[in-house]
């Protein structure tokens, strides 16, 4: 049996484009890109080119560019390393952020910072009235995501940040899940850095990175050679770095027509959705054309997961990095989620191969489960 998958906000695959741009970087052009002969020359054209690629994507100059491992990294570079040359203050998180930028922000709260994170509303969209109340107090940094990797509700990064520039705080977005779904032109957003990943957009694991405004000081993470303007350190991942600039150019060649066709096929799901009862979490806010978070009443996530990957189908029950958490999600319970609900959520996302006949095998096969599940369920009763 073969599996569709539905968990691109997880991971995308390789689109078999950059795969190919990869493979002369995997074999024969294996330099070191910080070597001076030949080898490392090739080398060091291709991983500018690539930054070239990426900033174009977000209209950017390559050089505020800075390559990382990924999203994780990136933003751990910049709320640690934008805090180290700032008088401890406030850092203002929204409620919703991912992980990789709630921990870093907890960890300031030992270096003499105070962690505020504002609220969002029921739609999940951030309150922009709380930011206000949380900027009366002296903030450094605010950190409010594009696009939630669960819901896939858009914020309005940019009225936060000119909230937070008139507060002489620094404003960072993690887009981690927006880029290569939706336009992103990082001077638009009016952020003082973004986070990207290129496993989110048809590119390799592996490769992320910092955009920063060049007169951003940012204190090393990795302490070594000097590599990305000092810094990052470390030997550059050349094949992972040139699969990243060919998939940002590919993202940015097929946004118009995308796009479109994933909304398509969302409002085809959303609409089956409907007809089973489904709760479908930001459904009256703007969202990323591919995602889908929604529960059925009565339904365990978990449970749902695992009969529909039985049956073929690849979903999850939340956001990745936090399966393993048998409590509801962070964000839905920002949102005011009941718990029995939020429990229920499993989070549907497309990418550019799955088809209407796909989401309408997935909705046929969603409604046989769940209704072999609420007899199990009543038989134990």
């Amino acid at each position: 049996m073969s599996h569709v998958y539905f968990d691109h906000n997880a991971t995308t695959p390789v689109d078999d484009a950059v795969l190919e741009a990869m493979l002369p970087y995997l074999r024969d052009q294996h330099g070191n890109a910080s070597s001076r002969h030949e080898f490392g020359t090739r080398a060091r054209q291709a991983v500018e080119a690539a930054r070239e690629q990426v900033a174009a994507l977000l209209n950017v100059q390559p050089v505020q560019v800075i390559f990382t491992s990924g999203g994780t990294e990136a933003n751990n570079l910049f709320v640690k390393g934008a805090a180290a040359y700032l008088k401890p203050a406030q850092i203002a998180i929204s409620a919703i952020e991912h992980s990789c930028v709630v921990k870093p922000a907890q960890e300031l709260t030992r270096q003499a910072w105070t962690l505020r994170r504002v609220a969002v509303d029921g739609r999940g969209q951030v309150d922009l009235a709380d930011l206000d109340d949380a900027l009366k107090v002296p903030t450094g940094i605010v950190s409010v995501m594009l696009a939630n990797n669960e819901t896939g509700v858009i914020q309005d990064v940019a009225l936060a940040g000119e909230r937070a520039r008139r507060a002489g705080a620094l404003m960072h977005t993690d887009a981690v899940q927006a880029v290569g779904k939706i336009p992103v032109d990082f001077a638009a957003l009016q952020v003082h850095a973004l986070t990207l990943s290129a496993h989110k957009f048809y590119g390799p694991k592996g490769a992320g990175a910092l955009v920063i405004d060049k007169r951003i000081e940012l204190r090393p993470q990795l302490g070594g050679g000097g590599h990305e303007r000092g810094l990052r350190s470390g030997t550059e991942n050349v094949p992972a770095i040139v699969g990243f600039g060919a998939a940002a150019e590919l993202a940015a060649s097929r946004l118009a027509t995308l796009a479109p066709r994933l909304a398509a096929l969302q409002q085809r799901l959303e609409q089956g959705l409907t007809a089973l009862g489904a709760v479908v979490f930001g459904a009256g806010a703007t969202r990323l054309p591919n995602t889908t978070f929604f529960a059925l009443r009565g339904m365990d996530g978990e449970a749902l997961l695992i009969e529909l990957d039985k049956v073929g189908f690849a979903v999850a029950s939340g956001a990745a990095c936090s399966s393993a958490n048998p409590e509801p999600s962070a964000t839905l319970t920002a949102m005011g989620v009941e718990r029995e609900i939020g429990l229920g959520a499993v989070r549907f996302s497309l990418g550019k191969s799955n088809t209407a006949e796909q989401v309408d095998d997935f909705l046929r096969a969603l409604a046989t489960v769940a209704q072999r599940l609420r007899k199990l369920k009543a038989m134990t009763v």
